[in-house]
């Protein structure tokens, strides 16, 4: 990784060219403890992109959401708050797991991305989530 900061909170990928990431963009600017971030979606049929701040405790959640994920439980992350979704279903509608992205507050879209991620993703993800609170979060 050398010295570049980490980006890729959230990369779920598949060989069908299917694709979800939360990438961490930079410190915001106006807000010291938020992270501009953005959700990334990429599919042979649909692609798009939408704009997120984290922060401390949305990333709290993420552990805890993988935690459940971990555990065999389908999650809902950021279900609550002011912007974009994101639901993970284990077992989606195409007996595989599956993303859905929501920006019901602003687009009004909903995207289900089937994917097929690989055997390890959940660790690789916690791992993911380290990196990113060890580099960028300074009050936890």
């Amino acid at each position: 990784m050398g010295d570049s900061p980490p980006r890729e909170l959230i990369s779920l990928a598949d060989d069908e060219g299917n694709s979800v990431a939360v990438n961490v963009l930079r410190r915001d600017p106006g807000w010291t403890p938020g992270l501009d971030a953005e959700i990334v979606v990429r599919t042979p049929f649909v692609s798009g992109r939408i704009d997120l701040v984290l922060y401390a405790a949305k990333l709290e959640a993420w552990a805890a959401a993988l935690d459940r994920l971990d555990a065999g439980e389908d999650v809902a992350w950021m279900e609550m708050s002011r912007g974009p979704s994101i639901w993970i279903h284990l077992n989606g509608e195409r007996d595989c797991p599956e993303v859905v992205v929501e920006d019901e507050s602003g687009s009004m879209v909903t995207v289900r991305v089937p994917i097929v991620p690989p055997d390890d993703w959940i660790a690789d993800h916690h791992r993911r989530l380290r990196e990113v609170l060890d580099h960028w979060v300074v009050d936890r």
